[in-house]
């Protein structure tokens, strides 16, 4: 059975490319949509990056995203982040 390690406390994610975040360098984090519609989540090499690879996330739904540490994120619109792990 795999178990979630939570590394580090909950974060709102920023919302623009510009402000985009690694997430504490975190190679694994932990999406929740608190908000009631799809979110839009990007994903980047460097903070205001021009080529950016985008998913969209369901309201009420988790998701975990696998990433190198220096990879950073934003959505349209601020949701929850955290950084994990996964355990036995």
């Amino acid at each position: 059975m795999t178990i979630t390690k939570i590394i580090t406390t909950e974060v709102s994610t920023p919302t623009s490319a510009g402000t985009a975040s690694s997430i504490g360098d975190a190679t694994c984090v932990r999406l929740y949509n608190n908000q009631t519609g799809i979110v839009t989540v990007g994903i980047n090499t460097l903070v205001g990056a021009a080529t950016t690879n985008f998913f969209a996330l369901p309201s009420s739904s988790v998701e975990f995203l696998q990433k190198t540490s220096t990879d950073v994120i934003w959505t349209s619109a601020a949701i929850k982040a955290n950084k994990v792990a996964f355990t036995n």
